[in-house]
């Protein structure tokens, strides 16, 4: 009886992928997320990248396998390490008040590394723009704890604690969906850092 020959696999519809370590593929990434903010993702081709970084299309779909799934993992991975670097900071100190200064002000230096192209391509793309509101309903969440804890110490009115976290997690949620910044002019850094001055100078016990 004649063989029958083996089948073949079809790849016409899937891109060809190259295996790259796990140091190659983070620091792929890492270049590719500096190259998206800096100018954004929409008009960037996976040859663009390819190009720039001087591999191959196969070795960046091994990083992953579409451009969209590239620019969520470049986008996931800017605020899990933005996050990671503002708590490190956090974490060293002990006053409430100093905590949140350097809490709000670090988000606000992590949003300034966001071109204005990169912002608005986030918010306009959905899986981009619910990972920024994950984030940012994390940040409101994690302000209330701190204003807790100051109460709790002492350091904060209780009274105007409970309406500061409140009137952050407005203002955070104002800047997520862009209504804040429409009406002020201002970028997602600056509001943040805006916000870490007017909550400062409003949540301490009077010293006099």
């Amino acid at each position: 009886m004649p063989r029958t020959a083996p089948a073949r696999q079809n790849t016409v519809n899937s891109p060809r992928k190259r295996r790259v370590d796990v140091a190659r593929r983070e620091d792929l990434l890492h270049q590719v997320q500096e190259i998206f903010l800096g100018e954004g993702f929409t008009t960037v081709t996976i040859g663009q990248l390819a190009e720039r970084l001087h591999c191959s299309k196969a070795t960046l779909y091994s990083v992953a396998a579409t451009k969209e799934q590239l620019v969520v993992l470049a986008t996931r991975q800017f605020f899990v390490e933005s996050a990671e670097l503002i708590e490190a900071e956090v974490a060293g100190l002990t006053d409430p008040q100093a905590k949140i200064f350097t809490y709000l002000g670090g988000i606000a230096k992590a949003m300034r590394r966001n071109s204005t192209a990169f912002y608005q391509d986030m918010v306009a793309f959905a899986p981009t723009a619910e990972i920024y509101g994950r984030n940012t309903a994390r940040a409101a969440e994690r302000v209330h704890e701190l204003i807790d804890e100051g109460i709790r110490t002492g350091r904060f009115r209780a009274t105007d604690g409970r309406f500061a976290a409140q009137l952050v997690a407005l203002a955070i949620e104002g800047v997520q969906s862009g209504v804040l910044l429409e009406r002020t002019g201002l970028s997602a850094a600056d509001a943040f850092n805006e916000l870490a001055t007017l909550l400062m100078n409003g949540l301490l016990h009077d010293t006099e």
